[in-house]
């Protein structure tokens, strides 16, 4: 179950719902608003460079697809999962039979905030040899991220004049959990949506992952988990 399933596939109660709501939209008229506050996470995935920035020139340089700052990094993040969650949406409306009007009125009842803190690369080491290691770097340019093909899989921790060993695992620190999770609130006063349970709104998190998969980040995405709080 999602956002708006296959009337074929949705429980006795869901159906009724999507019945009344479809009436009362025809009609211009809706039952007294309330409103549903959901939040999720998105955690476990590989992060790309695309979410994550630097501020040093020659790291822009080097890495393609690594953004300037911190916002426009945090930016990336959100429009990737709210465009997925509304692509997820607008899918299931149109497979239950809804038009573009209906469509619309349910989105402008519907708001999806997300909130994510990028990783800094303020140094690199892309593409490093397993065994020859990674010097290390003066305290002002860490982090210093290892990036290998589009992820960045770890950080080197070692200092000047020491170095670091992806191979051995020398002075190699893991991507922190917070740079691995993206937190998201959504908010509907849509009489549907509303009344959804705990595993509707789990399934609809579930498709936006599956539509993440699909994305030019996909790979990204196989081994996360999304959790409907």
């Amino acid at each position: 179950m999602n956002s708006f399933m296959n009337m074929a596939r949705l429980p006795t109660t869901v159906m009724s719902l999507l019945i009344t709501v479809s009436a009362a939209l025809e009609c211009g008229v809706m039952p007294e608003r309330q409103m549903a506050t959901k939040t999720f996470r998105v955690t476990d995935f590989t992060l790309p460079v695309d979410m994550v920035y630097s501020t040093t020139p020659k790291v822009l340089v080097q890495v393609p697809g690594i953004l300037p700052t911190r916002e426009s990094a945090s930016s990336f993040a959100s429009r990737l999962i709210t465009q997925a969650v509304i692509d997820v949406l607008e899918q299931q409306g149109r497979t239950a039979g809804f038009d573009d009007a209906m469509i619309s009125a349910i989105f402008g009842q519907l708001s999806v905030q997300i909130s994510y803190e990028p990783q800094e690369c303020k140094e690199v080491a892309v593409n490093a040899d397993l065994v020859a290691g990674i010097n290390g770097v003066m305290m002002a340019m860490k982090p210093h991220c290892i990036i290998v093909g589009s992820t960045v899989t770890s950080l080197c921790t070692a200092d000047t004049g020491e170095m670091c060993k992806i191979g051995l695992n020398s002075m190699i620190a893991p991507i922190s959990a917070n740079q691995t999770t993206i937190s998201g609130t959504i908010k509907t006063t849509n009489f549907v949506m509303v009344n959804w349970s705990r595993g509707i709104w789990q399934s609809l998190m579930n498709r936006t992952l599956r539509t993440l998969t699909l994305g030019p980040l996909g790979l990204h995405f196989l081994s996360a988990v999304a959790t409907v709080d």
